[in-house]
This record gives C-alpha cells, structure tokens and sequence, in this order.
C-alpha cells in the first residue's frame, strides 16, 4: 500500500472539514490505506503541506475540503514538480461548498466512496492551468479554472452568506450580482487563433466544466484534451442575464447571442478601461487588476479517479 499524506482543512465548508475527520479516518483504516494526517492552520499551509510530503517521498498527497483545499495541494505538487522530485498522485476527498474541481474529473462528493477511490489505485493524467498576473505576478496554478467579472463578484458575494451552503449560496450571490456588477469592462481577450475587443461581463476560461456547485461554463469541458474551454459573455442587461442563468445552469448557453463559446491553450486578457476580478477556482487572482496570462501545461498530474473513467 501507497503511503499517503492526507491533508484535511478543518474550516471547509464551514466547518465541514473537521466534523468529517472521525468518520474519515473510520473510513481511511477500513480501507487499508497506511496514511498521516495533517490539519491545516491558515491560508496557503496545504501548499506548503503538499509540497513537503511530496519531497519527502509521500506517493499519495490528498485534499479533504473543497475546491480552495484542491487548488493549494495542486499547487504544492506542481512545486514539487518543479523541483525535479518525483510526482507523487493527487487525491480528493470531497466535503466543502463547491467542489468543481472533484466534480470536472469524476470524483463524488462522498467521503466513503472518496476513501474507496483513493484505495482503488485508478488514476487519471490531467492538464493543468497557470495564471500569470494580479496578485500572483509569479504565476498561481489551476485545476478547474479561472473566472474574470461576473463570477468573480458573484463568489465574493457567496461568502458573504453565512447561513447558505454550497450550490445555493452561489445561486443567491448571483442573483445579488446582477445588480452589483451590471457595467462591463472593455476588454482586449488574445486567443490561441483569434482576437476579440468588446465589453464583456464574464469571462470563464475553463479546464473543467462547472462553477459554483450548478453553473456549466463550460458543459462539453475535459481536463485531459490539452485545451481550454471559453465561456465569455458580452454586455447585456440586468434581465437578459437574470434569463441566462437557467441555461448556465443547464450548459445550455451557448446559443445566447450575447455568448461566444472558444477554445485555445493561451488566452491573455487585457482591461482597455475598468478592471478585472478574477479567482481560479475560487481562490481570489485579483480584486481590480489590469492584465492577465493563462496558459494550459498539458499532461501534469495524475489524480485518483473512480475506476480511471471520466466523468459523464
């Protein structure tokens, strides 16, 4: 057996992560897994965490939270990597709001079936992102994907909730977004084979397929076929993107007119006038920035999937 290094974020999901241990751990030893587990203590510490037990010769490195958990123990690896020490495989326990990342390469949000996938053995090779500007002029990578505007606003508003979980307190903050965040950016967005200048609420540069729990930026998105799937949308009114929100909901958007949906493996996105929030996968790029880089290093980790079959 593997040994793993399980890395648990007490405060995801509010609170979830830390109420999920003793069952998680039931779970870990029922499966055979020889693993030590380790708590997180403030922002930023899964990377640390995964980094370390990667270079210390862990083969397994496991997230237990949700997509902000992911996205730091990613990042940790992809250190690692760097580094020249061996890959070690990324697992995923599921137990905080969002969990798009797990959702984008197959993983239930369940801890019982997430300890058997993790004792399973099967594994999948992913592509990852890494976006280049804002608060991150070095570079911060990604799993799931990146949000410019409207959804960016729309997690800052999410949070905000306190007694909303998961899937609904997106739905709310998106309802709140629409009239927070109604003047779009005019923006230059430079694609693999194509330029586009025009104000845009939202742009979704997507390696996965959803965001917030329910919204389908990209329905048709893998993360192991070496390209990004674009969402952008253009300015529209408050009710125009009050109506699109059933179809986000269903991937079902791309018929809009006011949505162009692309593919490319760099995207550059430039503010000519107003500014860009933007997150990957939920974690905050950049409040009010200017520019910004994201390009798609195929092929780079390998994660402990269901059976090693893609999500449907």
């Amino acid at each position: 057996m593997r040994r793993t290094f399980v890395i648990v974020n007490p405060v995801s999901g509010r609170g979830a992560g830390e109420r999920a241990v003793p069952h998680l751990e039931e779970c870990l030893r029922a499966a055979g897994i020889d693993y030590t587990l380790v708590r997180t203590e403030r922002p930023w510490h899964a990377a640390e965490l995964a980094q370390r037990a990667a270079t210390d010769g862990y083969e397994v490195v496991v997230a237990v939270g949700g997509d902000g958990t992911a996205n730091e123990v990613l990042n940790g690896l992809m250190q690692a990597k760097l580094s020249g020490r061996p890959a070690a495989t990324m697992g995923v326990v599921s137990v905080g709001r969002g969990n798009d990342f797990a959702f984008g390469v197959g993983i239930p949000h369940d801890v019982e079936i997430g300890c058997r996938v993790l004792a399973s053995g099967a594994t999948r090779v992913i592509d990852v992102g890494k976006v280049t500007g804002g608060d991150y002029p070095q570079g911060r990578y990604f799993g799931n994907g990146v949000g410019i505007g409207f959804d960016t606003v729309v997690g800052f508003e999410a949070a905000k909730l306190k007694h909303l979980h998961g899937f609904m307190a997106y739905l709310v903050g998106a309802l709140k977004t629409i009239f927070l965040y109604f003047r779009a950016p005019h923006l230059e967005i430079q694609l693999d084979e194509k330029s586009l200048s025009q104000r845009s609420l939202m742009v979704s540069i997507m390696n996965g397929r959803r965001m917030g729990g329910g919204f389908f930026m990209a329905p048709d998105g893998k993360p192991d076929d070496g390209t990004f799937d674009l969402c952008i949308a253009a300015q529209i009114g408050r009710l125009a993107v009050l109506g699109l929100m059933p179809r986000f909901m269903k991937g079902t958007q791309g018929s809009h007119r006011a949505i162009t949906m692309a593919r490319s493996r760099r995207v550059s996105v430039k503010a000519v006038d107003g500014s860009l929030p933007a997150h990957a996968d939920g974690e905050t790029i950049c409040v009010a920035g200017q520019r910004l880089d994201v390009e798609l290093l195929p092929a780079q980790l390998s994660i402990l999937v269901p059976g090693g079959m893609e999500t449907s």
